[in-house]
């Protein structure tokens, strides 16, 4: 069955940095495309960052390029988002989402993702 496990989040401060990780249970991992979003309290669901089966395109929102880093390791069904220089406005609870197509090419949209993670919080005090 798939399972998806969000890790890393916390309580920072500004200008801090934090490394959340998604151990993914599901079959071809190594072919989907991988992403990460995030939502806060009585907001949509927003766009962070996505990476490709092979990891050769790599797209970002606006808001967090130049801060964040997303990566993968096919080895161990995992990736990753690296944030630094974090802003209050960074606040929300980050979800993992696994794309629904094999070999495809990365996405902003929700639909476009089959499985998702129960996220984790992610707090960037003033």
């Amino acid at each position: 069955q798939v399972q998806l496990v969000e890790s890393g989040g916390g309580l920072v401060q500004a200008g801090g940095s934090l490394r959340l990780s998604c151990a993914a249970s599901v079959s071809a991992f190594s072919t989907r495309t991988m992403g990460w979003f995030r939502q806060a309290p009585g907001q949509e669901r927003e766009f962070v960052a996505a990476i490709n089966w092979s990891s050769s395109s790599a797209n970002y929102a606006d808001s967090v390029k130049g801060r964040f880093t997303i990566s993968r390791d096919n080895a161990k069904n995992t990736v990753i988002l690296q944030m630094n220089s974090l802003k209050p406005e960074d606040t929300a609870v980050y979800y993992c989402a696994v794309g629904r197509r094999l070999y495809s090419i990365t996405s902003y949209r929700p639909r476009e993702y089959e499985y998702w993670g129960q996220g984790t919080q992610v707090t960037v005090s003033s």
